[in-house]
Formats: C-alpha cells, structure tokens, sequence
C-alpha cells in the first residue's frame, strides 16, 4: 500500500494516509482556518514546552510498520532527536498528536485516528473541530478485545483551557470555519 500512496501522492490532491482498511484520501487541501488553527496550536504549544520538544508541523509521517498504518498529524509533540531519522517518524516517540477536524472527512479525525493513535501507541489525541468549536482530549491507552484503545475522554469548548499531556494551552480565539469556508 505504501507505493500505491507515493505514487498517488505527486498526482492526486489531497492528503493521503494508511490504515488497516486501506487508504484514506482527503481530496480537499486544508483551508486557511484549517491552517491557522494548525500554526496557533503549534506556538502555543511551544510557549509551554520545555525546549528539547518541538510542536512539529510538517514532514515526516507517522508510520507503524507492523500496524500497516501511516498517519500524518496536523501537529504532533516530539523531542528534536526524535526527528533524526532517514524514514519516518516512529509512533512510540511521538508524545501528543493533534488534528483539526477536516470539513470533508470528519470521521477520519473523529474515528479513524481515534482507533489508529491509540493502535500506534500514542499516549495523547487531542481532536480540535472548527465545524463546532468543540474538542476532546483522549488519554489512557488500554487493552481490549478489539485493540488497544484510549480509556479516557475529556471533551472542551472553544474559549476553555485544555490540556494535552501535561501542557494546559488556550483555546480563546481559534477560528470556526464559516458557512462559505
């Protein structure tokens, strides 16, 4: 599946992930209130951590080999050695990851990756919707039946404080994608 997705990746927009059932296209490129949330969480992240951790925006991908899953946080908080490597970005160093939920593909940030970050080992999920200005914090991975999955979830509100792992950020004046966005 991997080779189906780069060879996608230089001709179809969008952004493309891997999960057990298959690829996930988002064929709709992140708006600017997408982005703008994406930059505001990621200074105000890196106001509050220590300075061998980064809010990191961009490349490269978490991947799970043995999981078959790829994923491509919108941020994610990771130590700067963490992002020495060739390939990419291996999920058992990555200590939070965050997405702003996507207008056409809700469920993939809801759902999928609620499945997919817990299966991967990520300790900490942190879901933003600007359709709402409503999120949740999922935490506490823990074994069951079906996978390992978070056992705790703590939802907020735009205008609260929420915390992710240990570090407590605003969430005042992050944008709400309009009717026309």
């Amino acid at each position: 599946m991997r080779d189906a997705l780069h060879s996608m990746d230089d001709t179809l927009p969008g952004k493309f992930e891997i999960t057990r059932e298959g690829i996930v296209h988002d064929p709709v490129s992140p708006n600017g209130r997408h982005e703008l949330t994406r930059l505001l969480l990621r200074r105000r992240l890196e106001n509050v951590t220590p300075d061998e951790l980064l809010a990191h925006t961009g490349t490269p991908d978490v991947e799970d080999e043995p999981e078959a899953i790829l994923r491509h946080p919108d941020v994610m908080v990771i130590a700067w050695e963490d992002l020495d490597t060739e390939g990419s970005i291996d999920p058992r160093t990555v200590l939070a990851a965050i997405e702003i939920v996507s207008r056409s593909n809700p469920d993939n940030d809801w759902v999928g990756k609620v499945r997919d970050y817990a299966l991967m080992g990520i300790p900490v999920y942190a879901v933003f919707d600007p359709r709402t200005g409503t999120g949740a914090v999922f935490t506490d991975i823990h074994p069951t039946p079906a996978g390992p999955r978070y056992a705790t979830r703590k939802d907020f509100v735009y205008g609260e404080d929420v915390t992710i792992a240990e570090w407590t950020i605003p969430t005042q004046g992050l944008p709400l994608y309009g009717t026309t966005t």
